[in-house]
């Protein structure tokens, strides 16, 4: 058993197919195939079911899953802690970041990250809240940004909290509230983001505990849409207050949530007892310098 075998296991669960993960792996796909058919002879057990050109965990896939995870993460430590031979002066800062907000909340400090560490290749990925606990998990990821409350798995530094606002049309009933609740929006039709991203995950959770079952009508990945589509009158929306300002425009109103649990409170994360690598010590040192300047 070696690690690249278990690699590409891991990877043709995470993306679905041998030819998806081959393309990620940098394998061909007949290579990919045997490498999973030769874990799979070694363990004595199938790993896979495969239906068509999909391919489903077996009970034994499962565990061998879980502990590829594991031994891919261990990897990954061993190499940081190799680099931390060479300092700052060279290096990889491996960041996963969510799709809603990373450009107002991490902009800036990309810039002053280059401009002190010049030489730090910044590696990022962009996936919802799932998808990037699983990559931290594996270590695919040094640090990721995530919506608190973070997984007992995790360390973390807060990053920043925003309220939420409701996004609705001008001419909504609601428009000249001072502030709204669930139970207010429970006839007006929701616009989310696609499933996946932790922000949903919150509205929705905060609508059952007042028992309101809303009626979604879209779903996207872009807040550019959703705006557009609040501002030509297909239902309402929900943005952090800094994300929601942002997006303003003149056929759009903005009141804010009246809701317990549902501040957009974004963390930094990582894995408990991991390694660190020098580069994302210095990105949770910068964020932590930008968070206290901010707050002054």
């Amino acid at each position: 058993m070696n690690l690249r075998t278990l690699r590409a296991f891991v990877e043709v669960v995470r993306q679905g197919g041998f030819s998806q993960a081959a393309e990620v792996v940098s394998l061909t796909q007949s290579s990919v195939s045997k490498a999973v058919k030769t874990l799979e002879d070694e363990l004595g057990m199938p790993l896979l079911n495969r239906i068509g050109h999909k391919s489903h965990l077996t009970a034994a896939g499962e565990i061998a899953y879980r502990r590829a995870l594991v031994l891919l993460a261990e990897r990954s430590d061993l190499i940081a802690e190799i680099n931390d031979l060479r300092g700052l002066k060279r290096g990889v800062l491996r960041l996963g970041l969510p799709p809603v907000g990373s450009g107002a909340l991490f902009a800036a400090m990309f810039a002053a990250f280059r401009l002190r560490y010049p030489q730090i290749d910044i590696e990022l990925i962009e996936h919802g809240s799932k998808r990037l606990c699983e990559s931290l998990e594996g270590g695919e990821v040094d640090l990721a940004a995530l919506l608190m409350p973070i997984h007992e798995d995790f360390d973390y530094q807060e990053v920043r909290r925003e309220p939420l606002m409701v996004l609705m049309p001008v001419a909504h009933s609601l428009a000249k509230r001072k502030h709204v609740d669930f139970q207010a929006l429970a006839d007006s039709p929701f616009i989310l983001f696609e499933a996946g991203f932790a922000l949903n995950a919150m509205i929705l959770a905060a609508c059952e505990r007042k028992g309101v079952v809303p009626k979604v009508t879209a779903r996207s990945a872009q807040i550019d849409f959703i705006v557009d589509l609040v501002g030509a009158g297909l239902g309402v929306a929900f943005l952090p207050r800094m994300l929601a300002h942002k997006h303003l425009h003149p056929g759009i109103t903005l009141v804010p949530l009246d809701a317990a649990d549902t501040d957009w409170h974004i963390a930094l994360a990582w894995r408990k007892n991991a390694h660190l690598p020098p580069a994302a010590v210095a990105w949770l040192d910068l964020a932590k310098e930008m968070h206290n300047s901010a707050h002054r």
